[in-house]
């Protein structure tokens, strides 16, 4: 797939195998593992740091496989979840990081730029979100409301 606002073909990624069975080592039930899941998430931890948590204290290499649900279907199901899709918040935090930097450094047109091309992700996204229900209707990005979701 190639990027957004590049010329570039972009880099892939590494995959996992795609084997079938479960890591033999592995010593949780997937109620177990659903429960730890929801301890974490309790504790604060978003997803993906619930994930890097499960690998490396619990030796657990895949939830989906162990399970058959991924740890944000788990999140949903029990109603942990939040209610502003993870990709979009973590552009959000990009952007609100961006102006943060441009009011000290007014003269840095790279970073302005940087922060044109996220904040137009953002409405691409918000448009995809508001179309598939996940977002309300009437939500718009506002720099103002940015920084108030991210604190």
């Amino acid at each position: 797939m190639s990027r957004m606002h590049t010329g570039s073909k972009g880099k892939s990624g590494s995959t996992p195998p795609a084997s079938k069975q479960s890591a033999g080592w592995v010593e949780y039930k997937p109620a177990e593992i659903e429960q730890i899941i929801i301890e974490l998430a309790n504790s604060g931890l978003t997803a993906s740091e619930i994930g890097i948590t499960l690998r490396d204290q619990y030796g657990v290499p895949s939830v989906h496989k162990l399970s058959g649900k991924k740890i944000e279907q788990i999140l949903e199901k029990n109603k942990l979840g939040s209610d502003i899709p993870r990709d979009l918040l973590n552009l959000i935090k990009k952007s609100v990081k961006l102006t943060k930097h441009m009011e000290k450094n007014k003269k840095d047109m790279t970073s302005k730029r940087g922060y044109q091309l996220t904040v137009s992700k953002i409405r691409r996204l918000t448009k995809y979100y508001v179309k598939e229900g996940k977002l309300a209707k009437g939500w718009r990005y506002t720099p103002e409301k940015a920084a108030l979701l991210v604190k």
